[in-house]
């Protein structure tokens, strides 16, 4: 490991970055060495922007893949490297299109949900569904997440690693319910709400 990939990650580290943000960031620097076969010590605003347009129209990549490689570019100068450049003006965020989400009809929800065989795997995804959750979240519930007399679940560390709280229907309870009943989950047998 270099010593400017080590100092990245203890960058990250002490900002207390997720797992997640540190492994992304420090491959998309490796990306951006290894287009130019150089140490990004030695690159500087000319090769940014021409490395931002090489993923713009040669890799056709997305606006928010693009976004990604821009953050990680302007952490590495920014953080680690501390250039005096004005960053924002050197690594341009390029703006991500705003589209409407697809929404599926109930009787769609219900034929999806349907098909999944796993009893768990379908809990899950109806979790994710009712609620917004991601998936991580879902799967890292415990049953004392759920406060059935508030009608709330609380989500712990989720996303950039902040808690919240959610709502929790009255017919997600009734499936988390029936999914206890049914399972039994080790995890969720001790002082369940769920009862």
């Amino acid at each position: 490991m270099t010593p400017l990939r080590q100092r990245m990650i203890e960058n990250m580290q002490v900002r207390n970055l997720s797992a997640v943000t540190q492994r992304v960031y420090v491959d998309q620097v490796a990306l951006y060495a290894r287009h130019f076969g150089k140490s990004p010590a030695v690159l500087g605003p000319e090769e940014i922007r021409q490395y931002q347009l090489y993923l713009t129209k040669e890799k056709k990549l997305s606006a928010s893949s693009i976004l990604v490689a821009g953050a990680a570019i302007r952490f590495l100068y920014k953080v680690t490297l501390k250039k005096e450049w004005r960053i924002e003006e050197v690594v341009p965020t390029c703006k991500k299109p705003q589209k409407l989400p697809v929404v599926l009809s109930p009787e769609e929800v219900a034929r999806f949900l349907g098909c999944i065989d796993s009893n768990k795997h379908r809990v899950i995804l109806t979790i994710c569904y009712a609620t917004g959750l991601r998936i991580s979240e879902a799967v890292r519930l415990k049953a004392a997440s759920i406060d059935s007399q508030r009608m709330v679940i609380r989500v712990e560390q989720g996303k950039g690693r902040k808690d919240r709280y959610v709502m929790l229907s009255p017919k997600l309870l009734e499936v988390l319910r029936g999914y206890w009943r049914a399972e039994q989950p080790k995890e969720w047998r001790h002082g369940s709400p769920l009862t």
